[in-house]
């Protein structure tokens, strides 16, 4: 870790869902390993209730409404190996989320990744992306004692970076990632993976949000944010027919 406090503005990236579009393989991953356990009826509506939230949490939750005897490493253990090999043969990094990345980079702001898959799925899905080349430092919900919505995966990875959270900036998909960022006490950039959720209170709070999530998200949008008087708000989005609360 950097002991010396970071003085500028840093960048956490959620994974899955804002950096990535992992949700299929996700979803497909997950429906596979229900169906060893005689689960056959597991749609995408069931998989899109838990986008957001940690693989542990998830699994433990669907062990318990299937009744599913085996214990929960058991389970994580099969989803990932499951997931593993599905996101090395595709996984497409966001092409604006791309950019940001690499113009970040280029302007030597810091930057990490604060995700709830292991620590085997991000650096697998950062290698077949090529993000690690400009996202060495990670952090996975694995390594803290409580996933998100709890704030213990942004916290940790500021700590890895030295920075306080105060100066950290976080975007994000989903709204357990977006209630961790605020219980972090770090500003949000909210890029709803699901559309029809980007009206909810916790994305409405968000210090900039783009309502249509990816197809409307615009890099030069928060660099221009980030690039602005530290103090402020990063305020609406261009276009954003509301103000953050």
């Amino acid at each position: 870790m950097n002991s010396a406090h970071t003085p500028g503005p840093c960048v956490l990236f959620d994974l899955d869902g804002t950096l990535v579009d992992s949700e299929p393989n996700y979803y497909e991953a997950g429906r596979r390993l229900l169906a060893r356990y005689g689960v056959r009826d597991f749609g995408w509506d069931d998989h899109a209730r838990f986008i957001g939230v940690g693989t542990r949490e998830t699994l433990t939750t669907l062990r318990a409404e299937y009744g599913i005897e085996a214990p929960v490493d058991e389970l994580l253990a099969g989803k990932n190996a499951l997931y593993l090999e599905l996101a090395g043969r595709s996984t497409e990094a966001f092409p604006e989320m791309r950019v940001l990345v690499e113009r970040l980079h280029g302007r030597g702001v810091p930057m990490a990744v604060a995700s709830g898959s292991s620590r085997a799925v991000i650096a697998a899905t950062l290698a077949v992306t090529g993000l690690d080349a400009h996202l060495p430092l990670y952090v996975s919900a694995e390594e803290v004692a409580h996933g998100k919505p709890a704030p213990d995966v942004f916290l940790e990875a500021a700590r890895r970076l030295g920075a306080e959270p105060a100066s950290c900036v976080v975007l994000e998909d989903a709204v357990p990632g977006v209630e961790a960022a605020r219980a972090a006490g770090m500003r949000c950039v909210a890029v709803p993976y699901v559309e029809a959720e980007a009206d909810d209170p916790a994305f409405r709070a968000a210090d900039l949000l783009f309502p249509h999530g990816q197809r409307e998200f615009d890099a030069d949008a928060v660099l221009e944010r980030l690039a602005g008087d530290w103090n402020r708000p990063l305020g609406p989005a261009p276009g954003a027919p509301y103000r953050p609360s």
